[in-house]
């Protein structure tokens, strides 16, 4: 069972030896990155690939650990006790299976995306520690042991807002994937959209990793922010010589799909009318 990359997902080599090595292991794969570099898909690609099937688990602000377990309805069970109804006599009624659940019982090995785990308080990942190390967990209400039945490949995605415990990394194999150089993401965007024009590409990208490049740029785009305001240059017809029609004005055409708030739209504004005055 290795990973080799699909037709809609271009993985570079490191990546595909993270992965394999990962799925050898039988560990997590721990993997960070900025925001829009493909993490999350990295999991439903290597669903798709193995032929396996995907069960996410996206991670909240408010997410506890024990909700990927099973989740207990008391309050259910006391209102149904207060009106008689039978189901009150079998606790298992009211014991709702947990994301770590579905997968741990799945007929088949299947991938488990664990997305974003760095959105959770601190104690989140210290929380399944034993349950991703062992892959069982305990049901206190019904006195049973929960166990995979085929160890789940699991995927762990992080966009390092905040730093994840050492007893955690320990049980992960960790990759970071690095942002695109010009040529990964030429044929990236050559995968969602073929046969796109390639001087237009050529043009967008250069300017793309100019926009980037800017000091004191809060945000920098990302790769899926190229992606979708390549899509829009498409949509409009843009030609690559207009990319650059006025030299005094900084902001890039459709904007909005690449600085997503008002400093950087300021910062950006700033430079043109240095740029006005210099000319």
């Amino acid at each position: 069972m290795r990973f080799e990359g699909t037709a809609a997902y271009v993985a570079d080599k490191d990546l595909m030896i993270a992965v394999n090595a990962a799925i050898a292991l039988e560990r997590p794969l721990l993997v960070k990155g900025e925001p829009g570099t493909g993490k999350t898909e990295l999991a439903r690609q290597i669903a798709a690939a193995l032929n396996l099937d995907l069960i996410e688990w996206n991670v909240k602000s408010t997410t506890k650990a024990q909700q990927g377990l099973y989740e207990y309805d008391a309050v259910s069970r006391l209102r149904d006790s207060q009106l008689g109804d039978a189901r009150f006599n079998e606790i298992r009624n009211y014991i709702k299976p947990g994301k770590l659940w579905n997968a741990f019982t799945a007929d088949q090995k299947v991938v488990l995306l664990i997305d974003e785990i760095d959105k959770a308080d601190i104690e989140f990942p210290n929380d399944l520690l034993q349950e991703l190390d062992r892959n069982e967990f305990f049901v206190y209400e019904t006195g049973e042991t929960i166990q995979a039945v085929h160890r789940p490949i699991v995927i762990i995605t992080s966009n390092n807002e905040k730093e994840l415990p050492d007893a955690f990394l320990r049980r992960c194999f960790f990759h970071y994937i690095k942002f695109p150089d010009v040529d990964t993401l030429t044929r990236i965007v050559e995968v969602h959209y073929p046969g796109i024009k390639k001087n237009l590409v050529r043009a967008a990208l250069t300017q793309f990793y100019e926009i980037r490049e800017v000091a004191g740029l809060k945000k920098k785009p990302s790769t899926s922010e190229a992606l979708d305001w390549i899509r829009l240059l498409v949509a409009d017809d843009v030609a690559p010589e207009d990319l650059r029609a006025d030299p005094k004005n900084a902001l890039p055409k459709l904007h909005g799909a690449l600085l997503k708030n008002e400093q950087d739209v300021h910062l950006f504004e700033r430079l043109a009318f240095m740029a006005r005055r210099q000319g």
